[in-house]
């Protein structure tokens, strides 16, 4: 091999020979020009503000830590740490000082997943589409009651379409408020705001509401399940019979306020608590009548029952499937307690003193800029 040639080779393998300067000039170009692409779509992309309600004296968010980790740009992404005592006027107030031109609503227990904010953002690509959410589910290291419990709230006998609010159901699809959850949501500030906002006398159900006016101006709601964030449901029994009387309440105030054709579904619970409480009352009718009435009185009564029992089976068997048995068959009760629950509650709320929005003593909020 000749000096010339050698010098050659050990000029291109020590990176000073002209293919190693074209290699490493076409690599150089190829990554400013990924850098340029992704700034571009960066730039694209539009300003979000992100809404935490939180307690005034409250330390830990963790919404507010899953945040900050978003996979989304920095100069892009607005944190609101809203803080007070009622969770539709913290909302409202939130809306008027976001400079966002989308709104991501969670609750301050709600762990996004990183990739939320890219992927929601991606269905505003249609101007029809005003609002965007997906399932809220229980995490996979939560206590084995708060997964029993999740398996109930999953249930199709429990909770009806509802259920979609805490299982991923189904694909992406046009839907209503009644698979959409306010700890989950992104929706554009414009149209919150030309719908007049949080009704602040509703709490829960404020965002139901809301929904329902935004359907009522021809907006598109989205329900994504592959939009996710993880919360815990309620830590005990307690807890759960609880939040169902407080949903249940918060339906029938709704239903006064805003009465909708899509909230006569609701009414099946508290119907059935009329069932089972009048259920003495039938039997006295029944013995008390002839031979007649002895013979076929019971034939409706028992119809209800033996479809309502094939109906446990049917979800049971259904839930093992999904979620094993070990979570299922401890989910069974459950799923019986939950119209009991809502239905006394809903019935509560049909006799409840309803405040007006304004009407009441001005309440503090505290809005927090968190950098991001």
């Amino acid at each position: 091999m000749t000096d010339a040639r050698r010098k050659f080779r050990i000029a291109n393998l020590t990176g000073r020979g002209p293919r190693r300067q074209r290699f490493f000039a076409t690599l150089n170009f190829d990554l400013w020009t990924l850098n340029f692409s992704f700034a571009l779509v960066n730039q694209a992309l539009p300003f979000v503000t992100v809404v935490i309600p939180a307690c005034p004296e409250q330390a830990e968010i963790p919404a507010l830590t899953a945040s900050r980790v978003l996979d989304y740009p920095r100069e892009k992404l607005e944190l609101l740490v809203v803080r007070g005592r009622q969770p539709a006027v913290q909302r409202n107030a939130a809306l008027k000082a976001a400079r966002g031109e989308l709104i991501y609503f969670l609750d301050d227990d709600s762990t996004p997943q990183r990739g939320n904010l890219r992927r929601a953002v991606s269905h505003f690509s249609n101007p029809n589409v005003q609002l965007v959410g997906g399932p809220n589910l229980c995490p996979p290291d939560a206590p084995a009651r708060e997964q029993v419990f999740a398996v109930a709230l999953a249930s199709w006998l429990a909770f009806g379409p509802s259920r979609a609010r805490y299982d991923a159901v189904g694909r992406l699809r046009e839907t209503s408020e009644k698979e959409l959850i306010l700890c989950n949501l992104v929706a554009r500030r414009d149209a919150l705001q030309a719908a007049g906002g949080f009704d602040e006398s509703l709490y829960p159900n404020e965002e139901n509401a809301l929904m329902d006016a935004l359907q009522k101006r021809g907006a598109k709601l989205l329900y994504d399940p592959e939009l996710v964030v993880y919360r815990r449901p309620r830590p005990t029994l307690k807890a759960f019979g609880r939040m169902l009387m407080t949903y249940g309440r918060g339906r029938a105030e709704q239903f006064r306020l805003h009465p909708t054709a899509g909230s006569l579904l609701n009414w099946v619970p508290p119907l059935f608590c009329v069932w089972l409480l009048t259920f003495p009352a039938r039997y006295m009718l029944v013995a008390l009548g002839g031979p007649a009435a002895r013979s076929w009185g019971f034939y409706p009564d028992i119809a209800v029952a033996s479809a309502y029992v094939l109906a446990l089976a049917i979800q049971t068997a259904y839930s093992s499937f999904r979620h094993g048995s070990k979570k299922s068959l401890p989910a069974l009760p459950l799923i019986v307690l939950t119209p009991l629950c809502y239905g006394i509650g809903f019935w509560r709320g049909l006799f409840t003193r309803l405040e007006r929005a304004g009407a009441g003593p001005a309440r503090e909020v505290v809005l927090e800029k968190i950098d991001v």
